[in-house]
């Protein structure tokens, strides 16, 4: 049977966009059907317009430490408005560069929202299109508790690069990495920050000692955490939005309420009609196996709309491997283990391998060792604030192999990247020993470690 395309990828995000252009450098003809702008989740409304935030957010802390090494006082201003339209601005400068890259690599887009019509064909408006093999690549979507009255009043991680106006005082609802960083985000900016988390610690899943710190570290520069609690309803007043909070906690009035309880794939699911093309979904995610393939022999899916490892350089190096075993003949796929992941929280937080608990799961305590170190920073030797850094490696005691390292700390994204090689090349704690360190610097305490 003759097809339009030799693959057709559903979603311009960064799985489809990686696996679109690798699959038409093999000579496939390849179409990417989207209905936003391209780039996905990461460029539009993700890390990148984020983490220009977080910078944004770190200048009113270098105003106060500059003092301490003989700078005079300022009294800077901020405007909220200027971030938001420059921000834009680089979002759809990056929009436009994708764009360029999938006409450079011959790869064709198709503007809309496709939908399944039968398992080798996608409705795209007023367009049927037929493909040999299509990949579904739509990423995930924000959630919200059903059960909340009054939660229609949140917003999302994606309408917080548009707010019109900067909220004087913001609360967050959920301690996951999103929820975490603009907490940060907004507290630099000079918001009156509340979180909220049903749990005693923020960022469940990571090492307890990322936790810890990172909250700590948060609370210090003045971030109000209401931990063990609940919102049983949102009311909007005059004064505000009204939280009535569970337990003894009184309610509180915002200006703006961030929900960041998680994402699913589910919202982008549903408009795909994948029932017509036989495609199972399973917990709300679309089942694969461990080469990304589907229910279906011809249709494969990447990226989050699996919600195996939510991560975007995962969702790239899945949708390269599918392109090279697919359409390359280099049959391959991508292991989730020793990835890499960092929190760009005030103070930032990264990590590699197994946490403690991890490890005393699978090794048992006896074969266990940890070596952990706190200080403060060489930076904040002159600035008087009470920062401090944390560096820990979790190592098992037979093989002396490293199994997981776990930073807080200023620049621990920077530094954890490099500590991935070593992890993933099976380095064991003499390995770090024998390597001499860079003076003075924070990394070189994971050399120094004893």
């Amino acid at each position: 049977m003759s097809y339009d395309y030799d693959l057709l990828v559903i979603g311009a995000g960064s799985g489809g966009l990686a696996a679109s252009k690798r699959a038409a450098s093999y000579g496939a003809k390849v179409a990417i059907v989207e209905n936003d702008l391209v780039g996905g989740t990461c460029v539009i409304r993700g890390c990148v317009p984020k983490k220009l935030m977080v910078y944004a957010s770190t200048f009113s802390h270098l105003y106060d430490d500059a003092v301490g090494y003989g700078w005079s006082e300022v009294k800077p201003s901020f405007d909220w408005k200027k971030l938001v339209e420059v921000v834009d601005n680089e979002v759809m400068r990056l929009n436009q560069v994708h764009i360029k890259l999938l006409e450079k690599a011959g790869v064709e887009l198709i503007k809309g929202l496709g939908r399944f019509v039968d398992p080798h064909t996608v409705d795209v408006g007023d367009r049927q299109i037929t493909a040999d093999k299509i990949l579904i690549a739509v990423g995930g979507a924000p959630v919200k508790p059903e059960n909340i009255p009054g939660i229609e009043h949140t917003i999302t991680s994606r309408e917080m690069f548009h707010l019109p106006e900067f909220p004087k005082r913001f609360a967050v609802l959920g301690g996951g990495y999103i929820g975490v960083e603009f907490a940060g985000i907004m507290n630099g900016l000079g918001a009156e920050v509340t979180e909220i988390i049903r749990r005693e610690k923020i960022l469940r899943g990571f090492d307890e000692d990322i936790r810890t710190d990172i909250q700590a570290g948060m609370t210090e520069h003045g971030v109000n955490f209401l931990t063990n609690t609940e919102i049983e309803k949102i009311e909007k007043t005059d004064e505000g939005l009204k939280l009535t909070l569970t337990g003894d906690n009184e309610s509180l009035v915002v200006d703006t309420i961030l929900c960041a309880t998680g994402r699913k794939p589910k919202p982008q699911l549903d408009p795909l009609n994948l029932d017509n093309a036989g495609v199972e979904v399973r917990d709300e995610a679309i089942a694969v196996t461990e080469d990304s393939a589907t229910s279906q022999p011809h249709i494969y899916a990447v990226g989050d709309c699996t919600d195996r490892l939510n991560l975007t350089p995962v969702a790239i190096a899945e949708g390269r491997a599918f392109a090279d075993t697919v359409f390359g003949h280099i049959p391959r796929y991508i292991s989730h283990k020793g990835v890499p992941s960092a929190v760009f929280a005030q103070p930032e937080g990264a990590t590699v391998g197994m946490t403690e608990k991890e490890a005393i799961a699978d090794f048992g305590e006896d074969r266990v060792k940890v070596y952990r170190g706190r200080f403060r920073p060489m930076f904040h030797s002159l600035t008087g604030a009470n920062e401090k850094v944390m560096v820990k490696l979790v190592v098992e005691k037979t093989t002396d192999r490293v199994l997981g390292v776990h930073m807080v700390g200023k620049d621990a994204a920077e530094i954890i990247q490099g500590m991935a090689i070593a992890v993933n090349m099976g380095a064991t704690k003499k390995d770090f020993d024998a390597t001499i360190g860079i003076h003075p610097s924070t990394s070189e305490e994971f050399v120094t470690l004893r």
